[in-house]
């Protein structure tokens, strides 16, 4: 991976996890001011949605922060080892605990007419695709176990043939 894709990368990943950052400290607080003016009937949403929304950015944070870390592997030329899999794992793991927020979400807003049918099937929607991505990661890392292992093999050839020479 060269420099200049690699500086790109973590340019776009201090903007996200800043503006996460932003969200998460100004945006919530406003939006938690919102929800005191809703009407008695849906007052019951105000903390689920609350604390979904602040679930929700802590997982993209995670994933920031493990990208972050895999693209370090990448430029020490380290990521094609065991070491690796743990931050996938977590990506792996942050995807589908952010589905099963939106599918929370959804759930809340599902009964009685606080938003309309629809938005509710969008929310199912956006389920499945951020499961789509933690599948799509999934199949990344096959892909990077079967490079361990045949970096490995590789190693272990190479040790090999400077045993015989």
């Amino acid at each position: 991976m060269g420099k200049l894709a690699v500086a790109a990368l973590r340019g776009v990943l201090v903007v996200l996890l800043a503006g996460s950052l932003f969200v998460q400290a100004v945006m919530v607080p406003l939006l938690a001011a919102d929800m005191n003016g809703l009407r008695p009937e849906y007052a019951y949403l105000r903390t689920p949605i609350l604390v979904i929304t602040i679930l929700g950015i802590v997982t993209a944070q995670v994933v920031v922060v493990c990208v972050w870390r895999l693209v370090t592997m990448v430029r020490r030329g380290t990521v094609f080892s065991t070491a690796a899999f743990r931050y996938v794992h977590i990506v792996i793991g942050a995807f589908v605990a952010a589905a099963l927020l939106v599918f929370a979400l959804a759930v809340v807003l599902a009964p009685g007419e606080a938003v309309a049918p629809g938005v509710v099937l969008l929310l199912c929607g956006v389920v499945m695709a951020v499961l789509g991505v933690a599948l799509v990661v999934l199949v990344l890392r096959m892909l990077l176990a079967q490079a361990v292992a045949r970096d490995i093999e590789a190693a272990r050839m190479q040790a090999e043939l400077e045993e015989v020479i």
